[in-house]
């Protein structure tokens, strides 16, 4: 989860870049985002000819962290300008450089939004005071609407979140988890067996450094360049395993009961998508347990998903 380098982009490029947007600028400077995790993002602080100030966004990808067959630019440009239109709180995009042309690399420009993440583990608490609001913002954004066109360029997450069960081959890193045998036999066995449900527009990577906040206000929901549609219950099951890592399983509860609520519907069959997330930690267990408790808390979302699906005949 951490970025290999700040890579800055070149004044030369950003340049460009606001040359392409129309901008008169006198000078500008160029700062990285500390919540830059996979990609190179940075805050570009620009003076106007005019007196003016203005700051934007220039977000690059980085080129060893690309999935074949995805195109993180356009997909995250889509995600943008549809969650825009819904008035959802998203970074609105500016600029598609899906080439690297102007850039140096393929990337967008998106407006500048004020606010910071929660940070991990040093404020769980306001994570979990803060659960209700983050999940009905969730509910809010599932109700996004997408056409069959806008699917070409974005994930299709009930393939997706089980990435791997692809091969029908137990991955290395889930045989050497103590747990990772058996999620990977559940998941593979029930996957595709759930209810029928419409497809919603998700996230595919809603945790907390992902939302921005001003004070109690949720600024921005940023980091969409695996935006696709699929089951709910995806991005429902991967937020839920964040507070149990934290230490907060009670966050996670409230936190599906006001996103059952705000939506509308209930998520019968969390408990798959539930073990299905929980194969992403298993990858880099260091990264992600930095204290003990962290991995005890992702014990119990393991066990407390097993058991939900077990009680239901899965």
């Amino acid at each position: 989860m951490s970025l290999p380098s700040s890579r800055l982009p070149s004044a030369a490029s950003v340049g460009a870049a606001l040359n392409a947007l129309g901008l008169d600028y006198s000078e500008f400077s160029i700062h990285t985002l500390p919540s830059t995790f996979s990609n190179f993002t940075h805050r570009v602080d620009i003076d106007g000819h005019d007196g003016s100030s203005e700051r934007i966004v220039v977000r690059r990808y980085n080129p060893d962290n690309y999935e074949d067959g995805h195109d993180k630019p356009r997909c995250e440009f889509l995600a943008l300008s549809l969650l825009h239109k819904r008035g959802i709180p998203v970074p609105k995009p500016l600029l598609l450089d899906e080439t690297g042309e102007l850039l140096g690399l393929p990337g967008i420009v998106t407006a500048f939004v004020e606010g910071a993440p929660i940070e991990l583990p040093t404020e769980a608490h306001r994570w979990a005071r803060l659960a209700a609001p983050t999940a009905r913002m969730l509910a809010r954004i599932h109700q996004t609407p997408f056409s069959e066109a806008d699917k070409r360029f974005l994930m299709d997450d009930n393939i997706e979140v089980a990435w791997f069960i692809k091969d029908g081959l137990i991955p290395d890193y889930m045989r050497a988890d103590r747990d990772g045998e058996l999620v990977w036999i559940l998941v593979k066995e029930h996957w595709g067996r759930w209810a029928p449900f419409e497809p919603r527009f998700a996230h595919t990577d809603y945790w907390a450094g992902n939302i921005l906040w001003q004070g109690d206000e949720i600024s921005a929901v940023v980091d969409w360049e695996e935006a696709g549609y699929g089951h709910p219950a995806a991005d429902v099951a991967y937020a839920r395993m964040g507070y149990f890592i934290e230490g907060i399983p009670e966050a996670a509860e409230t936190f599906l009961r006001a996103y059952e609520a705000e939506a509308g519907w209930k998520l019968t069959d969390l408990a798959l998508f539930e073990l299905a997330a929980s194969a992403r930690p298993m990858i880099d267990p260091e990264d992600w347990f930095a204290h003990p408790y962290m991995e005890a808390g992702f014990r119990r979302f393991i066990a407390q998903a097993r058991e939900k699906l077990a009680s239901s005949g899965g």
